[in-house]
């Protein structure tokens, strides 16, 4: 374990969840600027982690469960902190922290009953990734440049988010109950 701790893609995961509070504190107190550097730097060792694991090598059991828990925190860290101050609707972070929460459980439920592991995302889940990154970055964004056109994809991603959301949620569910009936498959497909 402690050897998997040292590995540099999982350093730099590690980074990104220290990276989450101060995130949080810099929206809270109104600092866009600040917030929007601290995201940009996540969002770097989110690629260049996985650009180096599979470079040299230093795929791990620990940095394959510790990355998408450090995605999913950074997210849903950012829409709880965004709804609180009131640039992004209840209505979204609700359904984006419920999804992601039901996930987690659900993924608990699978690995404890059936021992499956294999959790890899699907379309839907990695474009409802993707929108939530732009959301979240275009509204961050547009608290210091509001040109039309990004208040425009702010609205865009922030929609395209609530409907991925629903809908990668429900094929989540799907291709559970599909794999719970047939455990012996090894492949999954989820968000």
């Amino acid at each position: 374990m402690i050897q998997q701790l040292r590995a540099l893609p999982n350093q730099l995961t590690l980074l990104r969840l220290s990276i989450i509070p101060f995130l949080a504190l810099a929206i809270l107190d109104a600092h866009y600027h600040r917030a929007l550097i601290l995201m940009v730097i996540a969002g770097l060792s989110d690629g260049l982690d996985g650009f180096l694991a599979r470079r040299f090598r230093q795929r791990t059991q620990l940095g394959a469960y510790l990355d998408p828990i450090a995605d999913k925190l950074l997210l849903s860290t950012l829409f709880l902190v965004l709804m609180h101050v009131g640039l992004v609707s209840m209505r979204v972070t609700l359904f984006v922290f419920s999804r992601d929460l039901g996930i987690l459980l659900m993924a608990a439920l699978l690995y404890n009953t059936a021992g499956m592991r294999d959790f890899s995302p699907s379309i839907f889940g990695k474009a409802n990734t993707l929108a939530q990154i732009v959301a979240v970055a275009s509204v961050v964004l547009a608290q210091s440049y509001a040109p039309t056109w990004l208040l425009w994809l702010r609205h865009a991603a922030l929609e395209a988010t609530l409907w991925l959301t629903v809908i990668s949620g429900f094929h989540y569910l799907w291709l559970s109950g599909r794999r719970l009936g047939h455990p012996a498959e090894t492949q999954a497909q989820i968000p």
